[in-house]
């Protein structure tokens, strides 16, 4: 029976090997199949194969929050090693977003406006990740600015998060009235639990507490019926509830 489940671990890491090899994979991953078939292919099928798979949005988060346990700076490494070796556009978009999960949101802001200057200075996409870090930054103005240049770019891009954004960011800049309009207009036009978390977080920052505990009923109800993977999923927005909270 040894000899049969060592015989199993080491097909399964060929079976990624090959995937490796047909996908175009950094080859140093059948270094790592090989010399540790089994967890090398429990690390290959998270950081690799299943976020690249057809799987729904969903699996795909589960799979994102896998990879960042089991490797948190993977992503930031590559990206940096990419635009290192070939400083493409795309590379440095990439080299943002990446160091913006890893949490370095001054870094981010500074490689998301150095994206802007060139060709992509109404791309939209990156206008969008310039916002985020620049609120990761506590600089909501500067935020405001790229939020409202998508708005009149387009209005039907990605329109709840570009509203719960600005929300948080004319509250950043001391508009509380406008930002309280921009949460209640999300919460009556999408009423999702991102909605409900933030528009909880600011209410609890302002200390409304008939909104606060209205909107924190709802979402209690709601996570009591949650699933660990669920949990793990929104755990970033969690852990800012958890402390608006506190």
């Amino acid at each position: 029976m040894t000899i049969f489940g060592i015989g199993i671990h080491i097909l399964i890491a060929v079976f990624f090997a090959i995937h490796v090899v047909r996908n175009g994979q950094q080859l140093y991953w059948l270094l790592i199949l090989f010399m540790f078939p089994l967890l090398g292919s429990v690390v290959y099928f998270f950081a690799i194969y299943l976020p690249n798979s057809r799987l729904p949005q969903g699996a795909r988060k589960v799979a994102s929050v896998a990879v960042q346990v089991l490797d948190p700076n993977r992503e930031l490494r590559e990206a940096k090693a990419a635009f290192e070796y070939t400083p493409t556009a795309q590379n440095q978009m990439r080299l943002a977003s990446a160091q913006l999960e890893a949490g370095d949101a001054q870094e981010a802001a500074a490689t998301y406006e150095a994206c802007l200057r060139g060709a992509f200075s109404s791309d939209l996409e990156i206008r969008l990740g310039a916002a985020r870090a620049y609120l990761e930054c506590a600089r909501g103005a500067e935020a405001l600015t790229h939020l409202e240049f998508i708005r009149r770019t387009d209005i039907h891009f990605r329109p709840e998060m570009v509203s719960l954004l600005t929300a948080r960011a004319l509250a950043q800049s001391g508009r509380q009235a406008e930002a309280k309009a921009e949460f209640d207009d999300a919460l009556t036009r999408y009423n999702s639990f991102e909605c409900r978390a933030e528009c909880a977080i600011w209410a609890l920052q302002q200390g409304d507490k008939v909104l606060s505990e209205r909107l924190l009923l709802d979402i209690d109800s709601a996570m009591a019926r949650w699933s660990s993977h669920t949990r793990a999923m929104y755990a970033p927005l969690l852990a800012r509830l958890e402390a608006a909270r506190r």
